[in-house]
């Protein structure tokens, strides 16, 4: 009787920690007795029909790999316009290399991807699902967080604890833009682990469509708050996907849209920070300040970063747990640590069957631990536009108190007057 192949794909951008899975499932699959190969190039790859693809992988291969950021599978992201037609190509590539078993490391569109194949293969490939994004969107159960949002904050904390120092050396102000399509989960742990001036993140934003001009009036607000108080320097954290709530109309007036290989806003293109930057320059000029402001971006620097430890070990877990459910007759589902153990959530409980989409998890405005966050924020409150305050405040920026007022309190939620 041939030996049982297991196959292990990446899909969708790197995160720390993808070969601590790849490593541990490999070396789990081999001491059970299982042939394993590794499919390079993502689903990309497969749509293409490729043949080349498929690697083999030792113990060796995979014993000393799980420490290192990256993919030694490499990864994509790239959807065919036609997936629909050219699925039958992808699954008649798995099954031609023998593939009984597959493993699937990736974000929600790679869980999208596995829920499809095990649906299509109607028990020929039985597929299981390991959970990784920087930017912490898929809900697993407990709040645990996913691979690689551990180390992508704890580099980025690293970077914009520099960014502090610089920005309170030079007596200057930066806009950091980070990753984060759906959700603020990075921004907001980037910005309360290195005491960051202030993070917005898009689920503070209730409305539909979101004004550009009201973000750049939060940052305007806050600088001027900095600067009442004797402060000439500061950091805002800003999530990228603040971009995609914005009017598409008043964005484009600003800054050109471009769109990935899914047909997404290319938010990372999107100077998010620049614009912001151009905009809050511009009021604080009118109002006769200047203001040294640096736009930045953070995000690539944080995907193929070395694990740490936390990472590593977690990793480990899954790649051991993916392999344990396959050869116990699981399918369908996504493996989780959780409360010590690691159970399969089915994918039917992952998905959104009014939407047919993965469902997302975003930052709850309502706990206790956004109000801590919120709290160590240096930004305009309600308290401002009354009494002492609103005077200092208005004669910082130039401006009678009730101009200040008319101006400014809209940022807090309220209609402008």
């Amino acid at each position: 009787m041939p030996t049982e192949t297991i196959g292990i794909i990446v899909g969708g951008g790197p995160a720390p920690g993808i070969n601590g899975v790849i490593s541990a499932a490999t070396i789990e699959a081999i001491n059970s007795g299982k042939k394993v190969l590794g499919i390079k190039g993502g689903f990309k790859a497969l749509f293409e029909g490729k043949n080349d693809i498929f690697v083999p992988l030792t113990i060796d291969d995979v014993s000393r790999i799980h420490a290192s950021g990256g993919s030694i599978l490499r990864t994509s992201r790239d959807k065919p316009e036609n997936a629909k037609a050219k699925f039958k190509t992808l699954m008649s590539t798995l099954k031609g290399a023998g593939i009984k078993y597959l493993i699937t490391i990736g974000g929600d569109g790679t869980l999208y991807m596995a829920n499809w194949i095990e649906r299509e293969a109607r028990g020929s490939v039985s597929v299981v699902h390991t959970p990784k994004t920087i930017d912490n969107d898929i809900p697993l159960p407990g709040g645990f967080s996913t691979f690689g949002f551990q180390t992508a904050r704890h580099v980025g904390v690293y970077i914009v604890n520099n960014i502090i120092e610089d920005a309170r050396t030079m007596g200057r102000w930066y806009f950091i833009t980070t990753m984060g399509r759906h959700a603020g989960h990075l921004a907001l742990g980037m910005g309360k682990a290195a005491g960051a001036t202030l993070s917005i993140i898009p689920e503070e934003f209730p409305e539909e469509k979101l004004s550009f001009k009201k973000v750049a009036d939060t940052l305007t607000g806050a600088i001027l708050k900095r600067q009442s108080m004797g402060r000439d320097y500061g950091v805002a954290i800003l999530a990228e996907g603040i971009s995609e709530k914005f009017d598409l109309e008043e964005l484009s007036s600003l800054e050109e849209v471009e769109q990935n290989e899914k047909g997404e806003l290319r938010l990372s293109e999107i100077q998010l920070g620049r614009v912001l930057k151009d905009f809050v320059n511009r009021t604080l000029v009118d109002m006769g300040l200047e203001v040294g402001i640096v736009d930045k971006n953070i995000g690539y620097e944080l995907r193929a970063a070395n694990p740490v430890p936390y990472d590593v070990e977690y990793t480990r877990n899954l790649g051991y747990g993916a392999v344990r459910f396959l050869l116990k007759g699981g399918t369908g589902s996504m493996i989780v640590s959780y409360e010590g153990n690691l159970r399969p959530v089915p994918f039917v409980e992952m998905i959104d069957y009014k939407t047919g989409k993965v469902k997302i998890r975003t930052v709850d405005t309502t706990t206790e631990t956004y109000e801590v966050a919120r709290k160590y924020m240096i930004r305009l409150e309600r308290e401002d536009f009354e009494g002492s305050h609103l005077a200092q405040l208005a004669r910082t920026a130039n401006m009678s108190p009730e101009n200040f007022k008319t101006r400014f309190e809209y940022v807090l939620g309220t209609p402008p007057r």
